[in-house]
């Protein structure tokens, strides 16, 4: 994957956001688990939202299969994210349970992803900084 991410990266909603800093393929597993234990740790305080969607299959051939007979059928769903992609954001709670919980929430991806920015910072609106 070339090139980095154009939409998607900035802070919309929250106050608190995980960016990613590398390219990967983040499956639809790795997108649940980083949202459960995100709510996991925040318990009822504060809203998350999840900014990327699985809308990529990706097929699997049978092993021991010969040539031809067409292609194989979807085994999962991927969602293709660009550095500068914004993953997570987080609103409601303070900034150490933000960083509590989106650090847990970055060890939940495999070595696909290896680094993770926290983008703590305050929602810009005109630019000016919404208080």
């Amino acid at each position: 994957m070339k090139g980095i991410s154009y939409r998607g990266n900035h802070i919309c909603f929250g106050r608190y956001a995980l960016q990613a800093l590398e390219p990967a393929w983040i499956t639809s597993r790795q997108i649940e688990a980083g949202r459960r234990a995100m709510t996991r740790n925040v318990r009822r305080g504060g809203k998350i939202w999840v900014r990327i969607f699985p809308d990529k299959p990706v097929t699997v051939r049978p092993t021991e299969t010969r040539m031809g007979s067409g292609k194989g059928s979807p085994e999962y769903w991927v969602a293709v994210v660009k550095p500068g992609r914004i993953l997570y954001e987080m609103g409601g709670v303070a900034e150490n349970i933000a960083r509590k919980a989106i650090s847990i929430a970055a060890s939940a991806y495999t070595n696909s992803i290896h680094y993770f920015g926290i983008g703590i910072k305050e929602k810009e609106v005109f630019g000016m900084k919404k208080k």
